[in-house]
């Protein structure tokens, strides 16, 4: 297949940039005895995997110099396709991720009608709203993998007119590198042939204690701050927006910006309670991200949107990005059966417990396609050239941010 010329140019950059990479042979790049395909930075490294183009490993030292696998996935890429639960382990939920009220939304006038796969019901056996682009999205295909260096990797997916029930052609390259302790993501697309949503994420699963902490089971522990996230999307009992704006009052469950704070903090407060949706206690929400205040910036030096923190490995994620949401999400959905990789948890502690991971997702506001009076960009044609979301996720030890004290 010929891949547009101006999509290759773009999604390439990141690659023929990345330091200390080595020329791609001509030879199809092979994964390894698992099906998986390595990547190094400095004291960072992380596998990746063509379902999905998902990221499987990322294995970083803690405070204590021992290595903490800080994301969950499986042992073997083989199992992502055939495991029930499909969680969406690390990868990259399109054409449009989400979720998607009455799989429905209109483009100049035309309404489709998109495959539904969430929250079924009796008049509605498949659901009643599109999650993450439908029953076979693209975290539940393989990509193929174009590029393999020593740091940096890129996968190509294309998706065709009338998938999932989506108008037109979409090409579509992700590329990964590690540089130093930085992961750094591009995401591009390219509608070729006709207007369509396109919204792309990454659906990465945090713990940043490994799974392995003997104190707890759970990431309730971790410290999150959302400095630039004073509001979020509502949304009703099955987390579809509603169209409002909601603020999220300094003290509230919802406030992270006014100061850090542990994602468990707010769990004795009876607003928590639905906060998730229906019969839902904790946290699957989408925050804006409001840096209008600061005028022109640079997405990667201004300051991340994120920070997320465990007292207990010592390891700090900072994340940068040049979207404006950030989806995160508690794991109330775990239970308990989903297995650890052997890279992680301890011999008591070998599966993902109920709220014992953090998802989360920069992207932009969701369901933005049936909300025009928010002025989102989610409908792309040939005429607008490609979408890109980029992101940086800076690994570090707590200790390095801790000031020093001045010397007499």
């Amino acid at each position: 297949m010929k891949w547009p010329t101006k999509l290759l140019a773009l999604a390439a950059l990141p690659l023929a940039l990345a330091q200390d990479s080595e020329s791609s042979s001509n030879t199809k790049p092979k994964p390894d005895k698992d099906g998986k395909y390595w990547i190094y930075g400095d004291g960072l490294k992380a596998s990746f995997i063509e379902y999905g183009a998902s990221v499987s490993n990322l294995i970083f030292n803690d405070q204590y110099g021992i290595e903490r696998d800080l994301v969950a996935g499986f042992d073997n890429a083989t199992y992502y396709s055939v495991d029930k639960q499909h969680p969406h382990f690390g990868g990259v939920p399109g054409r449009y991720a989400n979720r998607i009220k009455n799989s429905t939304f209109e483009i100049d006038g035309h309404k489709y009608k998109v495959k539904a796969n969430e929250n079924p019901t009796k008049d509605h056996p498949d659901g009643l709203d599109t999650l993450h682009g439908g029953p076979d999205g693209w975290d539940w295909r393989n990509f193929t993998v174009v590029a393999h260096t020593k740091n940096s990797i890129s996968f190509t997916i294309f998706d065709p007119d009338g998938k999932e029930g989506f108008p037109g052609d979409v090409h579509s390259m992700i590329t990964y590198t590690l540089n130093g302790r930085d992961w750094d993501f591009q995401m591009v697309a390219l509608a070729t042939t006709k207007k369509t949503p396109i919204m792309l994420s990454s659906h990465t699963y945090w713990n940043l204690d490994g799974f392995a902490n003997n104190e707890t089971n759970t990431a309730l522990n971790h410290t999150l701050s959302l400095p630039y996230s004073g509001q979020r999307v509502g949304v009703d009992n099955i987390l579809i927006p509603t169209g409002d704006i909601l603020a999220n009052a300094k003290g509230s469950v919802n406030d992270f910006w006014s100061k850090p704070k542990q994602v468990g903090a707010s769990f004795g407060d009876k607003e928590i309670v639905g906060n998730c949706g229906f019969n839902c206690t904790g946290y699957d929400n989408c925050f804006t991200i409001n840096r209008e205040s600061l005028g022109n910036f640079d997405w990667r030096t201004e300051g991340p949107v994120a920070t997320l923190s465990s007292d207990w490995s010592g390891i700090q994620l900072d994340v940068f990005t040049d979207q404006t949401a950030f989806q995160v999400y508690s794991c109330g959905g775990q239970n308990g059966s989903m297995a650890l990789k052997k890279t992680q948890g301890t011999k008591k502690q070998r599966t993902i417990a109920k709220y014992g991971c953090l998802v989360l997702e920069v992207q932009d506001y969701i369901d933005g396609i049936n909300h025009p009076e928010w002025m989102r960009k989610q409908i792309w044609g040939p005429e607008d050239g490609p979408y890109v979301l980029n992101a940086k996720y800076r690994f570090s030890l707590t200790s390095e941010h801790k000031k020093k004290p001045c010397s007499k």
